[in-house]
């Protein structure tokens, strides 16, 4: 299900994808708060759609003003203990890894996922992308939703 929301006017493409940080110092006394603050904080979202014929409004954090888009949360690859992992269930992240040659490490520590949150299982990948988990941790490679 999208969401209409504020971003920056130089972001406003649809497939770009960003992370929302929350509220920032900028945003005190915006007259377009509820429009802009209006995500989950730490989830991925991909725009769909920019609205036409609508205008680009001030901003204080973005130079080139703000405009409409319509956007979506997206699934976060990641490698998640192997233990009870099926399309469906809920699973967390196996927790922080010091390894970060590891062909793996960007799905151990995904953006827009956090260690103490439970997410649902989309889609099972397969096998996650090293030969040997330098932690030996029993890995699958998935797809996890984000709720908005």
């Amino acid at each position: 299900m999208s969401t209409v929301t504020l971003v920056g006017s130089r972001l406003a493409e649809p497939g770009t994808e960003f992370i929302y940080q929350g509220e920032a110092d900028g945003c005190a006394g915006c007259p377009y708060r509820s429009q802009c603050l209006n995500l989950s904080t730490g989830t991925t979202y991909r725009i769909t759609s920019v609205r036409e014929n609508a205008q680009t409004l001030e901003c204080a954090m973005h130079d080139g003003g703000v405009r409409a888009v319509e956007v979506e949360p997206v699934p976060v690859r990641a490698n998640i203990p192997t233990k009870g992992a099926f399309a469906g269930s809920k699973a967390s992240l196996a927790g922080p890894c010091p390894y970060v040659e590891c062909p793996s490490h960007e799905f151990c520590e995904p953006d827009g996922a956090a260690f103490d949150e439970e997410y649902r299982i989309s889609e099972m990948l397969g096998d996650p992308p090293h030969d040997d988990c330098h932690l030996d941790r029993s890995l699958q490679f998935v797809e996890l939703e984000q709720e908005d």
